[in-house]
C-alpha cells in the first residue's frame, strides 16, 4: 500500500515539474530573463564597469623649469597610473578640474628647487576633486608614491648615500590588479538573484493571478509537493544561466579558473535554494505579477548588488547594515565564487557558505509554505 502512494507521489511530481518545464519553454519571458538578461548584464559588468585605476587624467604645473623640477616631471608622465598634460599656470587646469576632464592638478611650486639644494623637505601641490573621493584618494595617494619612487631613485645616484631599504611587493591570485576579474564572477551571483528571484516571483504570482494555482492546490498534490515541483524547472534554468555565464567570463572576458567544476556547482545548486524560495514566498505573499517584481528587486538584487560585497567593501559600512548583510545570501556567494575563479578550491570556507545559504533557504521555504496553505485555507 504504501509502495503504490509513494508511485503515485512520484508520478504527480514529475507529471507538474513536466507541466512547468513546458510552461517555461514556452513563455518568452521566461528565456528572456534566464538567458538574455544574464548576457546582457555580464556584458555590462565585463565591459563597462571598470575599477581599474590606470591613467587617470591630471594636469601637471611647473612654476619653475630646471633640471630637477623636469626630472621629477618626467616620473609623473612615465607612470602608467596618469595621463599627464603640462602647463606652466594651475590656473590652465581649474575649469577642466571643475568639468571633470581631468581628476587633479599636481603643481611643483617655484621654490622646489631652492629648497631641495637647501636641504629643506620641499613640498608638491595635490589638488583633487572631493566629491569623487575614491578618485582623489587614487590621485593623492599614487603622486606620493611617485614622489617617493623618485626620490629612491636620486638617492640610488649619490655615491655616498646609505643603502636604502627596496620594497618588493606581489599580489597574489590577481597579480595585475584586475578589476575584470573579480567584477564578473561577482555579476555572475547578482545574474542567478535575478533568475532565481525575479523569475520564480513572476511565474508563480502569474499562477496566481489566473486562478490555477487554487486549481491545483484542490488536486491531492501536497503545497510541499506543489512548491518543490514548480521550482524545479527554474533551478535548472538557474543552473544553465549559470554555466553560460561561466563559458563567458572564462572565454570571452579572459577570466581565470582555477578551482573545480564541483566546487562551482555546489555553491551555485545552494544559492539557487534561497533565491528561488524567496521568489516563491513573495508570490504567496503578494498574488501579483507587478507587486511580485517589485518586491523581488527591492528585496533580492538591490541587497545582492548593494550589501554583499560586490562593489562595496562590508567592512567600510556602518555597524548595523554589516549586521543586516549576514541575511543576504550573496554576501557567501560571491567571495566563494571570487576563490573559485581566482584562487581555487578552499573547501571550509565552501562549506561554511554553502550551510548558511541553505539555511537561509530552508526559511524561505517553510515560510513559502506556510503562507501558501493559509492563502488556501
Amino acid at each position: 500500500m504504501s509502495g503504490s502512494r509513494t508511485s503515485g507521489r512520484t508520478r504527480r511530481f514529475l507529471a507538474l515539474v513536466r507541466k512547468e518545464s513546458l510552461q517555461a519553454i514556452r513563455d518568452p519571458s521566461t528565456v528572456l530573463i534566464a538567458f538574455v538578461l544574464p548576457l546582457i548584464l555580464l556584458f555590462l559588468f565585463g565591459y563597462g564597469v571598470s575599477l581599474d585605476t590606470t591613467r587617470t587624467r591630471v594636469g601637471l604645473v611647473l612654476e619653475e623649469t630646471t633640471p630637477l623640477t623636469e626630472n621629477l616631471a618626467a616620473s609623473f608622465q612615465a607612470s602608467r597610473y596618469f595621463s599627464v598634460t603640462s602647463s606652466r599656470d594651475r590656473r590652465d587646469f581649474e575649469e577642466d578640474l571643475v568639468n571633470g576632464d581631468i581628476r587633479g592638478i599636481l603643481v611643483i611650486p617655484a621654490n622646489f628647487t631652492a629648497d631641495f639644494a637647501a636641504g629643506h623637505q620641499p613640498r608638491i601641490q595635490v589638488i583633487v576633486d572631493g566629491s569623487e573621493p575614491n578618485t582623489a584618494s587614487f590621485v593623492q595617494n599614487y603622486a606620493r608614491g611617485t614622489v617617493a619612487n623618485w626620490e629612491r631613485q636620486r638617492q640610488a645616484l649619490v655615491a655616498s648615500a646609505l643603502p636604502s631599504i627596496s620594497v618588493e611587493q606581489r599580489f597574489w591570485f590577481n597579480p595585475e590588479l584586475t578589476s575584470r576579474y573579480f567584477l564578473v564572477p561577482g555579476s555572475i551571483a547578482i545574474v542567478m538573484t535575478l533568475v532565481g528571484t525575479l523569475l520564480t516571483s513572476l511565474v508563480v504570482a502569474r499562477e496566481w493571478e489566473r486562478g490555477t494555482m487554487e486549481a491545483m492546490m484542490a488536486t491531492p498534490v501536497t503545497a510541499i509537493e506543489l512548491l518543490v515541483g514548480k521550482i524545479f524547472p527554474y533551478f535548472v534554468l538557474g543552473l544553465a544561466a549559470m554555466t553560460l555565464c561561466v563559458l563567458l567570463a572564462v572565454l570571452l572576458f579572459g577570466v581565470p579558473f582555477r578551482g573545480s567544476v564541483l566546487a562551482l556547482y555546489a555553491l551555485s545548486a545552494a544559492f539557487l535554494v534561497p533565491a528561488l524560495g524567496q521568489g516563491l514566498l513573495i508570490s504567496a505573499a503578494t498574488r501579483n505579477q507587478f507587486l511580485a517584481s517589485q518586491l523581488a528587486l527591492i528585496s533580492a538584487f538591490l541587497p545582492a548588488f548593494l550589501l554583499s560585497g560586490f562593489l562595496f567593501e562590508i567592512d567600510s559600512m556602518p555597524t548595523a547594515i554589516q549586521w543586516i548583510t549576514y541575511l543576504v545570501p550573496a554576501r557567501y556567494l560571491i567571495p566563494s565564487l571570487q576563490t573559485v575563479f581566482l584562487a581555487g578550491d578552499i573547501w571550509p570556507m565552501f562549506l561554511q557558505s554553502i550551510a548558511i545559504m541553505l539555511l537561509i533557504g530552508a526559511v524561505f521555504f517553510a515560510a513559502a509554505a506556510r503562507n501558501t496553505r493559509k492563502r488556501i485555507g
